[in-house]
């Protein structure tokens, strides 16, 4: 999941994005509402950490403008104004969520979880598909009932491809949902990836790749991440695999 970071403090900033980035998610940061306007406008999040006070000002008039024209990215107003009367300002202004400064790290990253969930997309808690097992909530992954040991971004694919299994999910795609902006979109890093998935998932292999589009979990595979020779069709990034 991607998260944008509204934060003009540069310490605190850098301190929420690498607890944001522990637990899994692809963090972009933003110094100031013109910033995060742009980014909002160029990237799909699935929340937003927001400061209420940065250079720019208040920034709850212009969270209220967005939610008027049809906006639903769930927010999370981090900030140092905490009174009752702050409160409201900010759920009346569209924010979802209140946290004051100071706050706990561990609290932050279950809101924020939470308020994913929640989002139009809702997301579901628990995935299965073919004896694999995904549990959100406890950042879990059984095959068979074992439990494995994901990398923060094998989990994060895994997750995205189970969500959309059954239909092929284009390299683009990943990097979009999994990656920050930081991300090189032609590297080979999402083969990578995938590729420590095959081994960790283990036989029969479970993650097929469709050549020229991207990847289906279900299906046959010979493994070793050789292109298959499946035709793909529909809509970028979750096309309907044949059945």
């Amino acid at each position: 999941m991607r998260v944008l970071l509204v934060e003009d403090e540069p310490d605190l900033r850098e301190v929420v994005a690498a607890g944001l980035k522990a637990t899994g998610y692809a963090v972009d940061g933003a110094h100031d509402w013109p910033e995060a306007d742009f980014l909002l406008d160029l990237n799909a999040y699935d929340c937003v950490v927001l400061d209420r006070m940065l250079p720019s000002g208040d920034t709850l008039p212009a969270l209220e403008h967005r939610r008027r024209s049809g906006w639903t990215t769930p927010v999370l107003c981090l900030t140092a104004l905490h009174t009752l009367s702050d409160r409201v300002d900010g759920f009346r202004s569209g924010a979802d969520d209140y946290l004051p400064k100071p706050f706990a790290m561990e609290e932050l990253v279950m809101r924020v979880g939470s308020l994913a969930r929640r989002a139009g997309n809702r997301l579901p808690v628990h995935l299965r598909h073919a004896g694999l097992e995904l549990d959100a909530a406890r950042r879990e992954v059984r095959r068979d009932g074992i439990l494995l040991t994901l990398t923060h971004k094998e989990y994060a694919v895994l997750r995205h491809l189970l969500v959309h299994r059954e239909t092929v999910v284009t390299r683009a795609a990943l990097v979009e949902h999994c990656w920050d902006e930081m991300a090189d979109p032609v590297s080979n890093v999402v083969d990578a990836v995938v590729a420590g998935l095959r081994r960790k998932l283990g036989p029969p292999p479970l993650i097929r790749t469709v050549r020229g589009h991207g990847f289906l979990l279900g299906g046959e595979d010979d493994g070793n991440g050789d292109d298959g020779d499946a035709p793909a069709h529909g809509r970028p990034g979750g096309r309907r695999a044949p059945r």
